[in-house]
């Protein structure tokens, strides 16, 4: 039995006000109807809620958010990774992780790299429910040059074009949606720079063929924009940090139809950082960046990049009274984006990404039935998202805070955070 099936599954959410991510409007209560397999059937007027109805009176009601550069399995600091450890350790505390995400209002997520692929056991225990947690698009072990950015985390290595194909295959016969690949340094070892090649074009070229083959796509983590634009040519469209990111690059980003997931929260969040138990050189040089990194991604705003949302972490995990998923959306829009803008790159933008719109990303019908609720209305003021009181995947009410004090059928499950 599927240990999940007898969890809240209302017919019904009503006094929906739902806003919509194409013009910012704010509608009208509506009733959001809901199949027996979680998937929107009508959205009609406003009704009274009644026995067996989730009312959603005085909030504002969005998609489920998505986070588009996830990591579930790491330890923090950095130092205490074991890349020999146990998997059922590493799945453990990811399975702990995806949870959180899940509560927090992050609905799907897009892993991009883990610890002996544990996004890809949780991806299919939580689809034969078994455990709770986000949908996941998932890259398995990211692939990476001996030597190359990622030592220590475990990723499997490949040189050559020879080798990155046989890499990349293996990935995905092995469960991989995606290829993840760092074709640059990064800001995690303070002796590596972003700007540092670590990558040909021919293995980069055998990466993009190996996920073809599979109607996938590349995802490379790229600090510099030389990088970039050899990864253009050799048909990657898209990009994970960006930290250095020309007006010339931005525009060739944006006429190949690329997408950037900044994650900010990399070169902000120092103090956060030194909570984790990360050494101040460390953060001292991710601090460093800051800088060139917003600038980088003011030029990819003026020059009409697609931008999604992404933590570079467990997007549930604390973080200034909110959650890391949160922050990195308030840090996009501080950034230059629009409130809506930011929305959208935490929800329609991250479904085209993860390729699941044709299944979630918008409150609509025939969609499935992933919304969060809140008081507020973050298209005004984003840092409505930190009142998260409602969270529902595919119709399961996962989160209802007044609870309480609505009419349901059975007591809601248990929550841990």
């Amino acid at each position: 039995m599927n240990p999940l099936a007898t969890a809240l599954r209302p017919d019904r959410f009503c006094n929906a006000r739902i806003l919509d991510l194409d013009t910012g409007e704010l509608g009208l209560p509506q009733t959001i109807e809901v199949s027996a397999d979680g998937r929107i059937i009508r959205i009609t007027e406003q009704r009274t809620a009644g026995h067996g109805d989730v009312d959603l009176a005085g909030m504002t009601v969005l998609p489920g958010l998505f986070d588009a550069h996830v990591h579930l399995s790491p330890k923090f600091p950095f130092s205490e990774i074991d890349p020999d450890e146990d998997p059922a350790q590493t799945a453990l505390r990811a399975a702990s992780h995806a949870r959180d995400a899940l509560y927090a209002g992050f609905t799907t997520i897009r892993c991009v790299h883990e610890q002996n692929a544990v996004d890809i056991a949780i991806k299919h225990a939580a689809r034969d429910g078994w455990l709770e947690a986000p949908r996941i698009v998932g890259a398995g072990r990211a692939v990476s040059t001996t030597g190359g950015h990622g030592h220590g985390f475990a990723p499997t290595y490949a040189d050559g074009a020879d080798g990155f194909l046989r890499a990349c295959r293996n990935e995905l016969a092995s469960g991989a949606d995606i290829i993840k690949i760092y074709i640059t340094g990064g800001l995690a070892d303070v002796d590596e720079g972003f700007d540092v090649p670590k990558m040909t074009g021919e293995e980069i070229r055998a990466a993009v063929t190996a996920a073809a083959e599979h109607h996938s796509y590349v995802v490379a983590h790229a600090g510099s924009s030389a990088a970039i634009r050899e990864a253009i040519a050799q048909g990657v469209r898209s990009f994970e940090h960006g930290y250095s990111i020309d007006a010339g690059t931005a525009k060739l980003m944006a006429d190949t139809q690329c997408v950037l997931t900044p994650t900010l929260s990399v070169t902000t969040l120092g103090d956060w950082m030194l909570e984790q138990g990360f050494d101040k050189e460390s953060v001292a040089s991710s601090l460093e960046a800051n800088l060139h990194h917003r600038a980088s991604l003011r030029n990819a705003i003026a020059a009409g990049v697609t931008i999604a949302s992404g933590s570079d972490v467990a997007p549930g995990m604390p973080c200034d009274g909110t959650v890391c998923g949160v922050i990195e959306i308030e840090l996009l829009q501080q950034a230059g984006l629009s409130p809506l803008e930011a929305l959208r790159s935490a929800t329609v933008v991250a479904a085209d990404l993860c390729r699941v719109s044709a299944e979630v990303g918008r409150v609509s019908v025939g969609l499935m039935a992933d919304l969060v609720a809140m008081p507020g209305n973050p298209a005004s003021d984003i840092s409505a998202l930190r009142g998260i009181r409602t969270v529902v995947q595919a119709g399961r009410v996962v989160r209802h805070d007044r609870l309480a004090h609505t009419a349901m059928a059975s007591p809601a499950p248990a929550q841990t955070n």
